[in-house]
């Protein structure tokens, strides 16, 4: 029976794609050369208009879904098509194929949009008695199966979504603190803070669309992260409901020594233990200005060398990537000039710096980070192409979606190491990928940047573009496994910033052990011992 749902919002995002249908980017036809020179022709493989999409059956009863209304109000649970096709999948490259390949769409069963951690906590115990699982749902933006609605062998699955948690609920600006409703999207947030002069300032991919309580339960990274951390740096304290109960981890105090931190059990829990409700974090005084710098350097390790003295040395970036010679070559940091030359950097490794805050401030770590970088062989090209990439930053997964109507693979990934382990596991990772792809009967573009980086390593950002076979799924499975046993193999962990979801959850007892896995299975079973929180997502439910 479908119900009302004239409260309930509707996710930006379009069905399978990234962004919304006004976002759509058609190739250009220096994009549609470069992949004709590289890869060959490809079958075209459109999205399937909403109407032809063949859905699951809703498998809850009326009676279900009476006792779900009561908990939270009619208007507020819905099984309509138009609620549950958006919330069906997610962003991964599976996710994308399955939009367009799939006989079926599996959807959650019902759409519920608590306001209250009560009615969370309602909803959660009543589905631990009716065996029926629970997906959170923020932003849809997980590119790793994240938010895919698996049942786990419970009888339903509901996706519940926290989209009213959605406002700014206290500022303490002179602790740089502030609550944030796990609902609120990156914009919202910024929009709300910025009316008390401050900001957050993390700003992943997926800012447009991700939300605060995703960026926890996913331990995101911003693009800003040089300048401001990871967002679990950020997290003071947070609210989770289980179905056990509510728990408030870091609440009491800044830091605590108070055995270990509890926050750490549900940052980067994904939903598997608890459902992040309110989010306490750190914030920051609007910059009063910005600088913009960008370098060349004449290969990847000289590049590499450069930007670890940098961090090393801490002069204070705000933002620091280094992109390879491949990325650089193909333009890939402007959106707006991928395969072009125009704007294109001198022949070398391309590196971006940008810097925020005071101008006396700005202006000491610019001197200082260009001094450092110019000294290390780098030589400078001016501001334009920073600016180029700020203004498009979050546009580039837009033109995946028509990379894939074409027929192309497109796909990112990511991982993280030491300094002295970059050049190796990078070599390795290309080297497989490139590898396994091309046995699949396709020549492949790999590409690769420096985005986050820490005193002792840095992560690593691939992007790959080849041409789908005629078993498009099947073939990126296999890159995949043999991609994650190259990370393995070579001293990087699984996912950097991206999370586990369905797609890395196989590589976790190579990430965390046995021993980590038995834990992450006991707190797991203590929380939500019928298993209905996130089924197949980070860890299995079974000891």
């Amino acid at each position: 029976m479908n119900t009302p749902s004239m409260s309930m919002p509707t996710p930006p995002m379009a069905f399978g794609l990234w962004g919304t249908m006004e976002e759509r980017k058609p190739l250009s036809d220096s994009i549609k050369n470069m992949l004709n020179s590289i890869l060959g022709s490809a079958q075209p493989r459109p999205i399937p208009a909403l109407e032809d999409l063949k859905l699951s059956e809703v498998r809850l009863s009326d009676t279900d879904l009476d006792a779900l209304k009561k908990l939270v109000g009619s208007q507020h649970v819905s099984t309509d098509r138009e609620q549950r096709v958006p919330r069906a999948l997610g962003k991964s490259y599976f996710d994308l194929l399955d939009t367009r390949l799939a006989d079926v769409i599996s959807c959650p069963d019902a759409v519920v949009t608590p306001a209250t951690e009560d009615e969370v906590l309602k909803v959660l115990q009543w589905c631990t008695a009716e065996k029926v699982a629970v997906v959170p749902f923020g932003g849809g933006t997980s590119v790793v199966g994240g938010v895919t609605p698996l049942d786990g062998g419970l009888r339903a699955v509901i996706s519940l979504d926290l989209a009213r948690f959605d406002a700014v609920e206290d500022v303490d600006p002179i602790s740089g603190e502030a609550t944030l409703g796990a609902g609120m999207s990156g914009p919202h947030a910024e929009i709300e803070l910025a009316k008390h002069g401050l900001q957050l300032g993390h700003f992943p991919q997926s800012f447009p669309y991700a939300t605060i309580g995703g960026f926890a339960a996913t331990r995101s990274s911003g693009q800003n992260s040089a300048g401001y951390g990871r967002f679990d740096e950020m997290v003071r304290s947070m609210t989770v409901v289980t179905p056990q109960g509510i728990i408030e981890p870091g609440h009491a105090a800044p830091s605590s020594a108070a055995g270990p931190d509890m926050r750490e059990i549900f940052l980067g829990s994904e939903g598997t233990f608890g459902i992040i409700t309110r989010v306490r974090c750190n914030v920051h005084p609007i910059p009063e200005t910005k600088a913009y710098e960008a370098f060349v350097f004449p290969n990847f390790d000289a590049g590499v060398n450069a930007v670890r003295m940098v961090e090393q040395t801490g002069t204070g970036p705000t933002v620091i990537r280094l992109s390879d010679e491949v990325e650089s070559a193909t333009n890939l940091t402007s959106t707006d000039s991928i395969g072009t030359k125009e704007g294109a950097a001198p022949k070398g490794c391309l590196c971006l710096t940008m810097y925020e805050g005071s101008p006396d401030h700005v202006e000491s770590r610019h001197k200082e980070t260009r001094e450092l970088l110019l000294s290390l062989g780098g030589q400078s090209i001016g501001e334009a192409p920073v600016r180029k990439w700020e203004k498009g930053r979050f546009g580039s997964p837009v033109l995946r979606d028509s990379l894939l109507d074409v027929g192309a693979l497109c796909e990112t990934f990511e991982t993280a190491t030491d300094w002295s382990n970059v050049a190796r596991l990078k070599k390795q990772v290309t080297a497989a990928l490139t590898d396994e792809l091309t046995k699949s009967g396709t020549m492949c573009l790999v590409l690769c940047h420096v985005s986050h980086v820490y005193a002792n390593g840095c992560s690593l950002y691939f992007t790959v573009v080849a041409t789908q076979n005629d078993q498009p799924r099947k073939q990126w499975e296999i890159a995949k496994v043999r991609v994650m046993k190259a990370i393995v193999d070579n001293g990087g962990t699984i996912t950097h910033h991206h999370a586990i979801g369905t797609d890395h959850v196989s590589a976790m007892p190579h990430e965390i052990g046995a021993v980590g896995i038995q834990l992450m299975q006991a707190i797991k079973s203590t929380l939500d011992p019928a298993g209905i929180l996130n089924p197949g997502k980070l860890v299995s439910s079974q000891a």
